[in-house]
């Protein structure tokens, strides 16, 4: 069965990103969230990010009221059961995301595919809480989502061959991105490794051997990164990339994933990155660097 109509549970940053990625791509997105301020906010965030790409000449005037339109607030998660696939991205938090499952259990037809964007979470487990676990797979998004071009898709145990044929389909045929297959571990492949490699930086940092601009220059330079190991920590958030190292210094024990005391600090301190204009480097209201 194509799928036209995804429907997309928590428009945070990444939710936002997926909502704007397949709009982009023609189809039609519900989108929900907790409380209406915050899909408000969500959808003004939309707005703005398409704003600056206008700015930029990659997105005309015509093309931005497209997107607009294929983006549909609903009220409710019963309101999704229209839909074909149903991708949930609220916080990285075990029991909200079983709450977000079971309740499209209650409402979603189970030939409808129900997608987790989680990280570090085991799929298994959350699937396990569902009436139909064969019909929850593993969709990991990676930031930003419009210019990163694979998809982790993550097997649960009882995940059916059916569906993760149809959802591979969706990500390699509809949206044109690549889906790579990843045995359920946590942190998977993209997270595991990039969270490591931040860590690291920090430690480097911690032991005075160069500063942050320039481990940063050292890594976007010599090895040809978009963005060093701090400007991407700020990038993902820097209580995100924590809650990430958290989960798999829980499930792995070993020492190397403890997230660094210096981001423990910056993360009391409230300097989350971008999303509050200050992290290891500050940031204007467009995400750019000062």
């Amino acid at each position: 069965m194509p799928v036209r109509k995804v429907g997309v549970v928590g428009l945070g940053t990444m939710g936002q990103g997926i909502a704007q990625m397949l709009a982009f791509k023609g189809l039609d997105v519900f989108v929900t969230e907790r409380t209406q301020e915050k899909l408000d906010y969500a959808i003004s965030m939309i707005d703005h990010s398409l704003d600056k790409q206008m700015e930029k000449w990659a997105l005309t005037q015509a093309e931005k009221k497209l997107i607009m339109n294929k983006i549909h607030r609903t009220n409710s998660v019963a309101e999704l059961s229209q839909c074909e696939l149903v991708i949930e991205t609220v916080t990285e938090d075990l029991e909200e995301k079983i709450n977000v499952l079971r309740e499209l259990d209650l409402h979603c037809s189970p030939d409808i595919i129900v997608a987790s964007n989680t990280s570090t979470l085991s799929l298994t487990e959350l699937a396990g809480a569902t009436k139909y676990p064969e019909r929850v797979i593993g969709l990991h998004f990676i930031h930003p989502v419009s210019k990163i071009d694979v998809v982790e898709i993550v097997r649960g145990l009882k995940t059916s061959e059916q569906t993760f044929e149809q959802t591979k389909h969706f990500l390699e045929e509809t949206i044109n991105k690549k889906g790579v297959m990843v045995f359920e571990s946590p942190g998977f492949v993209t997270t595991r490794l990039i969270c490591l490699h931040i860590n690291e930086a920090l430690h480097v940092l911690e032991e005075g051997v160069a500063s942050a601009e320039d481990i940063d220059s050292a890594m976007r330079i010599g090895y040809s990164f978009q963005h060093g190991p701090f400007e991407m920590c700020d990038r993902f958030g820097l209580d995100a990339v924590v809650a990430a190292l958290d989960n798999m210094f829980r499930e792995y024990g070993e020492l190397k994933y403890r997230p660094s005391i210096v981001l423990k600090k910056m993360v009391r301190a409230g300097h989350l990155g971008v999303k509050t204009g200050i992290g290891f480097f500050k940031y204007d209201k467009n995400g750019d660097r000062i």
